[in-house]
């Protein structure tokens, strides 16, 4: 009964503390103190620190602005440096949710990413996962650790949110066209400054953003055209798990060989489902966990209670490979 009654309390104190959270962004009004702090820490999914495998480091923020530049720093040969601009805020406006209903949209690649100045210090390093959801960073290391398969291949990024890993893509593998897109089109606003102000970087790259939903039923001249598409953290909500599967379908060449690369999370059975859609589809896909040596380490390290994770767990933050292919 003692049992019951502990995992109970236990239960509301975390449904408590998620509220808590809701309700700071909303109406940022937090309390200030340690034991608050300490429950957020604990509770809450976001990454201080997440796998920081792209140094990034905080150019600029004028503090009576929403807007500050990152830079990140490529680790490939030559360290080409990318810099981004992204949103700090540590509150969300109504207007972010206004976005969502009207273009039927999650607004997870702008609102939920908000707090680089509430994580890093302008005199030391930002990491990467303080303006990207940590997949994202995953997913741009494992591009550049893999450039020849993007060699002279035209690739797409879905849900991009700021861009990291299509811009990454364009700037050190020498892709020939690479589009950078989002369903937001407050993002893609974003993701076409960056590309702008990254320019000089991306040789002989084409580069482009994109408004695209994936539930759009025209998009002929995109059909059936990129040899790659790259995509992470894309497979949360359940609602998006058709019209992901059926545009990963209708985007990816059907003559030669082409394939998708999606890192993400089991979450449950969230991700089992969009596989069983993507089966639908006529697809092929393969999932793989131990794809890369350094990823694997620092995903063992905060198993073992690296304390800049505090809220970390296996199910929902070490990002898995799929690869889907026809």
């Amino acid at each position: 009964m003692e049992t019951n009654n502990s995992s109970s309390n236990s239960k509301a104190s975390a449904s408590s503390l998620r509220w808590e959270i809701l309700r700071r962004a909303v109406l940022h009004r937090a309390k200030n103190t340690d034991e608050s702090q300490l429950g957020m820490k604990r509770i809450s999914r976001k990454a201080a620190k997440g796998f920081n495998l792209i140094p990034c480091q905080l150019l600029h923020h004028d503090h009576d602005a929403r807007d500050a530049r990152l830079c990140y720093t490529l680790p490939v040969q030559g360290s080409p440096k990318l810099v981004l601009t992204q949103r700090v805020d540590d509150t969300a406006d109504l207007s972010d949710f206004e976005m969502c209903n009207r273009y039927n949209i999650d607004n997870t690649g702008l609102v939920l990413l908000m707090q680089v100045m509430m994580l890093c210090h302008i005199e030391v390093q930002c990491p990467a996962a303080d303006g990207q959801w940590p997949s994202e960073d995953v997913l741009a290391y494992f591009c550049l650790s893999h450039a020849y398969m993007f060699r002279s291949k035209r690739v797409i990024e879905l849900g991009s949110g700021y861009g990291l890993a299509g811009l990454a893509i364009a700037a050190a593998t020498e892709a020939l066209e690479v589009v950078i897109s989002d369903g937001n089109p407050q993002v893609v606003d974003y993701i076409q400054h960056n590309i702008n102000m990254n320019s000089g970087a991306f040789g002989d790259t084409r580069v482009k953003s994109m408004n695209l939903h994936w539930h759009q039923k025209e998009i002929s001249n995109l059909s059936h055209t990129f040899d790659v598409i790259v995509a992470s953290d894309c497979t949360f909500f359940k609602e998006f798990h058709k019209d992901l599967a059926r545009i990963t379908q209708l985007l990816l060449k059907n003559v030669g060989p082409s394939e998708a690369i999606f890192v993400s999370p089991k979450r449950g059975n969230s991700l089992d489902k969009f596989l069983g859609e993507i089966q639908d589809n006529g697809l092929l896909f393969s999932i793989t966990e131990s794809y890369d040596t350094e990823i694997l380490r620092r995903h063992q390290c905060f198993m073992n209670g690296d304390d800049s994770w505090p809220g970390y767990e296996k199910d929902h933050c070490y990002p898995l490979l799929i690869r889907i292919t026809r």
